[in-house]
């Protein structure tokens, strides 16, 4: 029988799940200093998916809770512990939430988190943004944040989430537009230097970038802003290898089956590849046009 979250404790914190394992203690120290840099009360979140897994869940989660209390003595934290599908009741719970954190790949006594499924699944339907916390690997760190953004209106609240998020750090922020142009990416095939092919527009990419942000650097001041436009696909121009980011931010379109087949996997392929933690920022729907 499946046992929902209390909403109660849900509603505006940073919800984080756990099952034991390495990945979700390294997500439940993301998602301590995350609600200690917001003021936000932290919930852990237990999934068990069998009855019999629920006496494991309450020591997974008083784990956390001492794990997130050592960093953050005076912030709230509360536990509670769900039975059912995990993908199911985690984006249940990120109706209430403020933000749900996980782990990439969970390997603990619960199974809920095993091979990344869940991660995956809860990025791609969750109503509130979504923290991947990825295995840091051994490259160098120039630290601030990354966003990806097309200058659309839809995207803007991607961009203000990585603002704000790089606001809270003190942190840079870069804002990164990528242009996929099948005819540059053929002339860098057939060069024989490391020179970027010409692209027409990149110019006006890049002011229509720059106007569409404008706004947001007078609400986050002092924040260090670059604007880049780069060719090729978005998530090879998401590689923190570029980068060397502590945070990327990405955003996720409400899409039609079609939309799917063609640009669903963008998010998918950044968590696959990121070296850091992925915020996955859902964009509300375009707005129609009336004839």
């Amino acid at each position: 029988m499946p046992r929902p979250w209390d909403p109660e404790h849900l509603r505006g914190a940073v919800a984080v799940a756990v099952d034991g394992s390495a990945h979700a203690r390294r997500a439940v120290r993301w998602a301590a200093d995350q609600a200690a840099l917001e003021h936000r009360r932290l919930t852990v979140l237990a999934v068990a998916v069998t009855g019999d897994e629920a006496t494991t869940a309450p020591d997974a989660a008083a784990e956390a809770v001492e794990a997130a209390r050592a960093l953050h003595p005076e912030g709230p934290v509360v536990s509670l512990v769900g039975v059912g599908d995990p993908r199911q009741l985690l984006v249940d719970a990120s109706a209430h939430a403020h933000m749900v954190v996980l782990g990439s790949r969970g390997r603990g006594p619960l199974s809920s988190m095993l091979l990344g499924s869940v991660s995956a699944a809860v990025s791609a339907h969750a109503a509130c943004p979504v923290v991947v916390c990825r295995p840091l690997q051994d490259v160098e760190r120039r630290g601030g944040v990354v966003v990806g953004a097309d200058g659309t209106p839809e995207s803007l609240p991607v961009v203000e989430f990585a603002y704000r998020q790089a606001f809270l750090r003190g942190e840079p922020l870069t804002v990164l537009h990528s242009v996929y142009d099948a005819v540059a990416v053929a002339a860098r095939a057939r060069s024989t230097d490391d020179a970027e092919p010409d692209v027409p527009g990149l110019e006006q990419l890049h002011a229509a970038l720059a106007e569409s942000v404008a706004g947001l650097s007078e609400d986050y001041p002092g924040v260090p802003v670059t604007l880049t436009v780069r060719q090729g696909l978005a998530d090879q121009a998401l590689d923190p290898r570029h980068g060397g980011w502590e945070l990327i931010v990405v955003g996720r379109h409400p899409m039609t089956s079609l939309d799917r087949v063609l640009t669903g996997s963008v998010a998918t392929a950044v968590l696959e590849r990121a070296d850091a933690p992925v915020a996955v920022v859902p964009e509300p729907r375009p707005r129609r046009t009336t004839p």
